[in-house]
């Protein structure tokens, strides 16, 4: 009795722990005051509140971030204007603003092994553009990926207005069946437009980069190395992917969220020319934008501070660890994958086997509470609206505790809807199951 009595202790403690734990990770953020004033925005809110939470979010460019960092992000900040930088501003009234700016500085300095940190952009497409005006003239060359090829739209895309002012040239894969990149057709082209910067980076590329091949070439024709690694620079910050300031790069571009789980946001990194810093600054203020979201930066210097703690590492390994469970699952239903899987974070599936495009591809899982994008693919014949493939990926998934075996019956999920996109009864099983692992996994609150 006495034993009986004491598993039955166990046991309530257990459903208490865990209750509080759910509590704890569940805690709607406090809108009394916008209640009262603008009900439909607090409306929108609480209805984006419950969709992220009932869902699960596989778009790979998405991720939640701390309770620590939306109060820095909404706090009294959003009300300074602070044009300049640190110890040079045009206002007075500095004093904290000088100290979030360093410190933001000065973490993420710390994190990516460089000596120069620009933490003003307001996202990822405004530090690159900054950068550009930074470091070329009107007419200067840049060699890029091809978007088709996972490239992205600031990096010479001919619906972006960038390109009336620089040229853009582009290399790809060699071979997408591995995902491997042409770097012969790369030192072939760099030789023969003689770029002033090459750009390494992609929005839907899965595999690794070989930073030293492309900084040698970079050397060869004079140009300068330059890294968008907005979707890895968490795993770049974490240690799970090499850093490419270690093999010659001379500049990061990035975003402050995706796998480095921040606010929306950008950054330039210069790893040690001093002279190359001094241009970006002058170029992202006042060349580009005005005064800085200190409110935002305020953010980013909370979210840098997660990412410098040991648990990160732990957060950017399961990552991938996460990736490859769901790449396996693909493959054993032999879904063709671009570049044959996955070594980041992310994977580019065309699903034109199982009878449909990556449009309605995402719009039926949006049905069932996945969330992911439709995406084009190498050499798509399909139209971009349309296309071919969707991206996914495990940043937000991990931030939810979900581990392997999650992250596999998550891409089961997927490919039960795909396969049975016409049956209403396997839809609602998938949405039931899908709500299950929602419910199992609560969105944290802190991640320290």
């Amino acid at each position: 009795m006495c034993a009986l009595g004491m598993r039955i202790g166990f046991l309530i403690q257990y459903i208490l722990r865990s209750l509080i734990k759910y509590i704890i990770m569940s805690t709607p953020q406090d809108l009394s005051f916008l209640e009262k004033q603008d009900e439909k925005i607090y409306d929108a809110i609480r209805g984006e509140e419950q969709r992220e939470r009932d869902g699960l979010e596989l778009i790979p460019s998405e991720n939640y971030v701390s309770k620590a960092v939306q109060e820095a992000m909404g706090s009294v900040f959003t009300n300074k204007y602070s044009e300049g930088y640190p110890g040079k501003r045009y206002y007075g009234g500095q004093e904290f603003t000088d100290a979030v700016e360093r410190l933001a500085q000065s973490r993420a300095k710390e994190l990516f092994n460089c000596k120069f940190a620009n933490v003003q952009p307001l996202s990822g497409a405004p530090a690159n553009v900054a950068t550009y005006f930074a470091l070329l003239e009107p007419g200067d060359t840049i060699l890029g990926m091809d978007l088709s090829h996972g490239g992205h739209l600031t990096h010479g895309h001919p619906v972006t207005y960038i390109t009336k002012i620089f040229n853009f040239v582009r290399y790809g894969m060699k071979d997408t069946t591995t995902g491997e990149i042409d770097y012969e057709e790369m030192r072939e082209v760099a030789k023969k437009e003689n770029p002033k910067i090459i750009l390494a980076g992609y929005s839907a590329y899965s595999r690794e980069v070989d930073y030293a091949k492309i900084s040698e070439i970079a050397r060869e024709v004079g140009a300068l190395a330059i890294m968008d690694a907005a979707h890895i620079a968490g795993l770049i910050a974490g240690g799970v992917h090499k850093n490419p300031f270690d093999y010659g790069f001379d500049v990061i571009l990035t975003t402050t969220h995706k796998t480095l789980r921040g606010p929306r946001g950008g950054m330039i990194l210069t790893h040690s020319d001093s002279e190359i810093a001094k241009k970006i600054n002058k170029s992202v203020f006042p060349g580009f934008q005005g005064g800085p979201h200190e409110h935002q930066i305020a953010a980013k210097a909370v979210a840098f501070g997660e990412a410098l703690r040991p648990e990160f590492k732990d957060y950017t390994a399961q990552i991938i660890k996460n990736a490859k469970a769901m790449e396996e699952v693909f493959a054993t239903n032999d879904i063709r994958m671009l570049g044959g899987g996955t070594s980041n974070h992310l994977i580019l599936a065309d699903v034109t086997s199982l009878g449909i495009n990556g449009h309605d591809a995402q719009e039926l899982l949006d049905e069932v509470g996945i969330t992911l994008n439709k995406n084009t693919i190498a050499d798509d014949p399909n139209p971009p609206m349309r296309p071919s493939g969707i991206r996914f990926g495990t940043p937000a998934l991990t931030t939810r505790g979900f581990n392997e075996e999650d992250c596999a019956r998550t891409a089961e999920l997927m490919i039960e809807a795909l396969k049975n996109k016409d049956s209403e009864s396997v839809k609602e099983k998938v949405r039931k199951d899908v709500r299950e692992l929602a419910d199992a996994h609560p969105i944290p609150d802190s991640f320290v």
